[in-house]
């Protein structure tokens, strides 16, 4: 076991997490069955409500927080309903709210519909890293109908990534008991917290950390008939006619160039397509579109010219790192060195389905580079808007067909 997979005892202090076991009774109808994860600012339990027998997550704030994706998916609930049920089951519904007082503090709480695993999780646990073709293009389709719905109800989703695209659970798992989950899933697995001085813990420590269900499978083994996902965790997301954000908590391998160049220009929706073109590479292909491990603003910048040419002029004359890599025309020092949009393509959309029936005909890949260069402009105001991309070729001719008879 990693103890990455495990939230660090310290945090559960004054203003910290709020301890929590399984088998506690929360809000008088709650019972906690397993923890499904943890963040900076909350942990995330899996809980069985007693009226309707039916499974949900329990999101439990830091003390003192408040839960800020509550108020943008309840803006969206009360927004006007234009788009049909099938779409809305993209953004997750609030389901419940309430608060617990412990001895850390108030938190707030968030009740939800639980996921099965996210697409990061799904491609982790691969040894191939990839949905099927089918599989992939089905997901992506209503990817992008949850940022169309998003946009057109004025809300940039400002961190959008595989690790917060959730697979719907099967219905027939509210079915099951607690210990028919254990027998199916596995019991909990409990890590004991222990102080390195050998004292007892504390009264607002729990005994012991939960190590996280996996309710999950395979990217390579998620059935078209499984290609259902929703939007989770909408703790970035913002209302720009309310909100002017000039920075962005998006990974650095997903964020767009303008946080490097437009420093006193608000982000707004261009900012969520360029994330929304990273997050669907990495949806249909095995690697990112662009990669770094803990990357400077200087190598993802890099990134982006090796892939997509040189920048914009006046971004080219005040980036001050063009030299390390670049001529002053946009060509690489170093003959043979970067890899093109294409060539990423290839490495890892297509090569992985080299040689079988999932391989990507010549057609099929010119409506996807056409789309996501288009998303990938590097003036913000350039880039394909989300109802654009919705009708644009690939996701007309192969997308939609694939989510129609998933």
């Amino acid at each position: 076991m990693s103890l990455d997979e495990i939230e660090k005892p310290e945090r559960y202090c004054p203003g910290g997490y709020h301890p929590i076991s399984t088998g506690d009774h929360l809000s008088g109808r709650y019972d906690v069955v397993h923890k499904l994860g943890f963040g900076t600012y909350s942990t995330t339990w899996l809980a069985k409500e007693r009226t309707l027998e039916k499974y949900v997550a329990i999101k439990i704030a830091v003390a003192g927080a408040d839960i800020r994706e509550g108020k943008i998916l309840n803006t969206l609930a009360f927004s006007q309903p234009d788009f049909s049920e099938p779409i809305s089951r993209l953004i997750p519904q609030v389901l419940d709210t309430f608060s617990l007082n412990g001895p850390n503090g108030k938190h707030q709480c968030l009740v939800t519909e639980p996921g099965m695993m996210s697409i990061a999780e799904a491609k982790d646990a691969s040894y191939s890293r990839t949905f099927r073709m089918a599989v992939a293009r089905a997901i992506a389709a209503q990817v992008i109908q949850a940022v169309v719905l998003l946009h057109h109800r004025g809300v940039v989703r400002a961190d959008l990534h595989p690790g917060n695209i959730m697979l719907h659970l099967p219905h027939n798992i509210d079915r099951l008991s607690p210990e028919q989950l254990y027998e199916k899933y596995g019991h909990p697995t409990l890590e004991p917290f222990e102080r390195l001085d050998g004292k007892p813990l504390s009264h607002n420590i729990p005994s012991h950390g939960v190590v996280p269900i996996w309710l999950g499978k395979d990217s390579d083994l998620v059935s078209l008939s499984e290609a259902k996902v929703f939007i989770a965790d909408f703790g970035e997301s913002f209302l720009p006619c309310t909100t002017q954000r000039y920075y962005s908590n998006t990974p650095a391998v997903l964020a767009p160039p303008e946080i490097y160049f437009l420093l006193n220009e608000p982000l707004s929706f261009p900012s969520d397509i360029w994330t929304l073109a990273c997050t669907l590479w990495d949806i249909l292909g095995q690697r990112p579109v662009f990669e770094g491990f803990n990357p400077s603003s200087d190598w993802m910048i890099k990134e982006h010219v090796d892939s997509l040419g040189k920048l914009p002029s006046e971004w080219w004359r005040t980036w001050d790192g063009r030299g390390r890599w670049f001529t002053e025309e946009g060509k690489r020092i170093s003959e043979g060195a970067g890899r093109s949009l294409i060539d990423r393509f290839v490495d890892s959309i297509q090569e992985p389905r080299r040689g079988s029936t999932a391989e990507i005909a010549e057609d099929e890949i010119r409506a996807l580079l056409a789309m996501f260069r288009g998303m990938l402009a590097f003036q913000p105001d350039e880039r394909l808007t989300a109802r654009e991309i919705m009708e644009s070729e690939w996701v007309q001719r192969w997308a939609l067909p694939c989510l129609e008879v998933a």
